[in-house]
């Protein structure tokens, strides 16, 4: 075979390669793909693209079905696709194109014979790749070659001849390279020019329905969650889901099996350590070990954590090679999650004792680059707790346990400390984390720990730790609102953090931050304030980026200060410091602290008899969580305790019980007296709604637990029982409990003077409502139900005038926030009125079950039961022609549970269409 020259004189195709050895079929053989392939049709289309480039590249790593993937495209086109799998062994380019020339005559598209063919292995001439070029670039239809393997030819020579030949053949060839790396050829050219077909990793990976119907191939039927489950764990790897299916068809429970499986102890570490780690070399095969404790990657982490200086090129290297590195952009990497797990079980056994202290060099890396999560992440994977605890304190971060996405994960963390773990700062994430759960006496023993530990270290004395003086009220509170809306500090830290010792002024912040949270879920608001101003004195040494770093640390100590001056009936004040909290950033890390903050406030606005306002507030805090699409039980609830409150008094009584039900869930540490004393009255009003006066007296019988006596729920629980005593016939006995709680506390006045009303006092009634004058100082839910009982006493004088007069007034205030229970509470004596004029146009649509018909016109409809305030809010939007989807984004809830609020609109307006619900709402004055 040594004389077939390239001349083209012997006219016989060759026998044989140029070193004389038979050529081996199997080459040019397409792979057979096995009973259990799948075939994938969105790729095999993307493939057909191929028929229109020069150019295609299926690139992937190692198992990632490129082969069988291009293999089944082709054999669907045999025998016009030649099929040439390429091998490392091969010696020179002639070798290479004596192959490739062999692998066209085997698909039955033989060169002509004055193509040639070479005669040296290592060495191909000019002619013959211009005659082969010529050849392609002249045919009818073109060829199509496939590269299997391409990326084993490492030899530069023979790329440029290929790109030659397919930019010479013009049209004649489309060329498929199957490769695991970057193919050295000019690829940004033939992108430029639209001439290039690209199928990569992340189009090759199974999607999770393609997951499931693979197992199904193998006889496993896998939910789709849990098959998605399986592809996030093996990021779709093709060969990875076959062997894992393999594995599973072995197991008796073959879904745990997929779910659970140890990757180290599978083929599939078999496979990933064979054609992956075995192929680098001794210093890439360290890297990739010790790298391999990390979620993520840079070349600099990298280097310290192997001590050396050349990561940056054999990542890069690596991600070239689809050697299981995936490149997350601006020189950061990850490693496959599957070869991580393996990884980090072969350095167990190659190193020993070497995985903490890699640990403890990515958590001080990650520490002087300020990533905090990744820091606490290394520092507790270490072991180092003091280390680990004083990172998150000295970022002022210790906030985040009560508040934000991951305060449930950072409690997690810290809950592996041991008690070995000894430092002001390891005390202080002990104090914060049970007091996040409402574990005060574990929380307070360890505050004390750490106070007393700093208090030796800076050499005060004890009297000067946090919380030992009781400032005057409002102390330290407009300091704090104003940094919060500034977002700046007081002062700079640096000087300070010499003169205390490093990370002390944060240490003294965190203590007033714990202060603050023990006082609000102790109602004492003397504590509050002394850490309030504790906060305030030390505040200046802390560095300001930390403070605009965590705004959540501020608006927490806001609205624990606020809270216990609501407990203690200081609105105004309590407003003061919740209003910034409110309104604090921080988009999604905030969310709870302003949903708190909102329902605090619209129980203010609920206590003093705004309902409307405070329906507002409530819905706002509601939204809040909504929106970042966090759970209900990760807020305190007020919100919907408040929304509870409103809707007994519009005796909308189902609504109640679910805002009641939907707010049994919260977060841990905002379970304080305030939420709990809230909780009890709105369960109270709602069993007295519904006449069950045991239940009302039993559920705001027992005393909440609290340092200080809290005026208004006092007051309002002594209104609930005097209610259910009136309801059973026991005025006197109202009267006797009411006079024990002081003229100041304006809805038990009005609840007072109704009582005396019903003991036949008249005179006394009417006294007591112009000594405390509650139109002057609350909202309608308070002011109705006075105007009431006056109506009532004009009445019983025989001032009928007066009577209608009074309830005229009381309608027209409880119209617009359809305040219906202080008409219902009066008894049989105020229906007669209601069916008289003009009090029966004023009660119509909304109180009584219709209005008078207007003249010259057909009666208005009839509502059969009133529209909840959020089927109100939907028809809203539903006049001013928003979609489905529209509203449901608008209000920040789902599109079903628009569809359900309009379907209960539509049943209670009794219409079947979106119009007619407009038109019908509309004509009853309801938009």
């Amino acid at each position: 075979m040594a004389g077939f020259e390239e001349d083209g004189a012997e006219s016989k195709a060759p026998g044989a390669d140029p070193q004389g050895d038979p050529y081996l079929r199997t080459r040019f053989a397409i792979p057979a793909r096995p009973a259990t392939f799948l075939r994938r049709t969105r790729l095999l289309r993307h493939l057909d693209e191929a028929l229109g480039t020069p150019l295609t590249m299926v690139n992937g790593s190692a198992g990632a079905g490129k082969t069988l993937l291009v293999a089944d495209w082709a054999a669907e086109r045999e025998p016009s696709v030649a099929w040439f799998t390429t091998e490392a062994a091969d010696q020179g380019p002639g070798m290479f194109w004596a192959y490739l020339l062999q692998a066209l005559r085997a698909a039955g598209v033989p060169p002509p014979a004055g193509v040639g063919s070479p005669a040296d292995a290592s060495r191909v001439t000019r002619t013959l790749l211009a005659r082969l070029a010529a050849d392609l670039s002249a045919r009818e239809r073109p060829v199509t070659l496939v590269l299997d393997e391409y990326d084993q030819v490492r030899d530069p020579d023979i790329a440029q001849q290929l790109e030659f030949v397919l930019h010479h053949a013009g049209g004649g060839l489309r060329l498929i390279l199957v490769t695991r790396t970057e193919p050295l050829l000019p690829l940004h050219r033939y992108r430029a020019a639209g001439q290039l077909t690209e199928i990569r990793g992340a189009e090759l990976a199974f999607t999770p329905r393609e997951t499931a119907e693979l197992l199904a191939l193998h006889g496993l039927n896998l939910p789709l969650p849990a098959a998605g489950a399986l592809v996030e764990r093996t990021r779709g790897w093709a060969a990875g889901l076959r062997l894992c299916a393999l594995a599973a068809q072995e197991s008796p429970d073959p879904q745990t099996y997929l779910k659970e499986f140890e990757a180290d102890r599978s083929t599939v570490a078999d496979f990933l350590l064979a054609e992956v780690l075995k192929q680098q070399s001794p210093e890439v095969q360290d890297l990739l070990l010790r790298v391999s404790v990390l979620e993520r990657l840079c070349p600099e982490l990298a280097n310290a954590l192997t001590e050396r200086a050349d990561s940056e090129p054999i990542l890069a290297g690596l991600h070239r090679e689809n050697a299981f590195v995936e490149d997350l952009g601006h020189a950061w990497y990850r490693l496959h999650p599957l070869f991580g797990e393996i990884l980090r079980a072969h350095l167990r056994v190659r190193a020993p004792g070497l995985e903490p202290e890699l640990h403890r060099r990515a958590a001080h890396w990650f520490g002087r680059s300020g990533l905090l999560t990744e820091t606490l992440g290394h520092g507790a994977a270490a072991g180092d707790w003091e280390f680990t605890a004083s990172a998150l304190v000295e970022d002022l971060a210790i906030g985040q346990l009560f508040t934000g996405l991951r305060s449930d994960e950072l409690v997690e963390l810290f809950s592996h400390m041991g008690p070995e773990a000894g430092s002001p700062a390891t005390e202080l994430v002990r104090a914060a984390r049970d007091l996040s759960r409402c574990d005060l006496e574990h929380g307070l023993a360890h505050l004390r720990e750490a106070q007393r530990g700093l208090a030796e270290r800076e050499g005060v004395a004890g009297a000067d730790l946090p919380g030992a003086d009781a400032p005057d009220a409002g102390a330290g509170a407009a300091s704090l609102a104003d940094a919060l809306e500034a977002g700046t500090s007081v002062g700079q830290g640096a000087a300070s953090r010499d003169a205390s010792g490093p990370g002390d002024p944060a240490a003294r912040l965190s203590c007033a931050l714990l202060e603050a949270s023990a006082a609000r879920l102790t109602g004492s608001p003397a504590r509050a304030e002394a850490a309030a101003a504790d906060a305030e004195k030390v505040r200046g040494q802390v560095p300001a980026h930390l403070l605009d770093k965590h705004p959540e640390l501020t608006a927490l100590l806001l609205t624990h200060l606020g809270s216990t001056r609501l407990w203690a009936g200081r609105f105004e004040e309590a407003r003061e410091a919740l209003a910034p909290a409110a309104d604090c950033p921080g988009g999604a890390s905030t969310a709870l602290l302003r949903e708190d903050a909102l329902g605090r406030l619209a129980l203010i606005d609920c206590l003093d008899g705004w309902a409307g306002r405070a329906e507002r507030k409530a819905r706002a805090a509601m939204a809040e969580t909504e929106r970042f699409g966090l759970p209900r039980s990760a807020g305190s609830g007020i919100g919907l305790l408040v929304l509870a409150a409103v809707a007994v008094d519009r005796n909308e009584l189902d609504e109640a019980q679910a805002m009641l039900d939907a707010a049994a869930e919260s977060h841990p540490a905002l379970r304080d007296p305030v939420r709990e004393a809230g909780r009890a009255l709105a369960t109270a009003r709602l069993h007295l709604a519904r006449g069950d006066t045991r239940g009302a007296l039993a559920a705001v019988e027992p005393t909440v637990a609290a340092e200080v006596v809290s005026p208004w729920a006092a007051g309002q629980s002594a209104v609930v029982a005097s209610a259910a005593h009136l309801a059973e016939g026991r005025p006197e006995a109202a009267v006797r409990l009411l006079r024990e709680v002081p003229e100041d506390q304006v809805a038990c006045a009005v609840e007072e003077a109704r009582a005396r009303l019903a003991a036949g006092e008249p005179g006394a009634a009417v006294d007591l409502l112009d000594r405390t004058h509650p139109e002057d100082r609350c909202g309608p839910a308070v002011t109705v139900r006075a105007a009431l009982v006056r109506a009532r006493a004009a009445e019983r004088s025989g001032d009928p005038a007066a009577a209608r007069r009074l309830v005229a007034r009381a309608l027209r205030e409880a119209r617009r926030d359809r305040l219906r229970r202080p008409f219902l509470e009066t008894g049989p004596w105020l229906r007669p009125l209601l069916r008289t004029d003009p009090l029966r146009e004023l009660a119509g649509g909304w109180l009584t079950p219709g209005a008078p018909p207007p003249p010259a016109e057909e009666a208005s409809p009839v509502v059969v039961e009133d529209l909840s305030g959020r089927e109100r809010d939907v028809l809203q939007r539903l006049a001013m022609m928003m979609s489905t989807e529209e509203i449901a984004a608008d209000l920040y809830v789902s599109v079903n549970t628009v569809k359900t609020h309009l379907k209960s609109a539509y049943r209670k307006l009794g219409v079947n269409r979106r119009h007619d619900a407009v038109r019908r709402a509309r004509e009853l004055g309801l938009l």
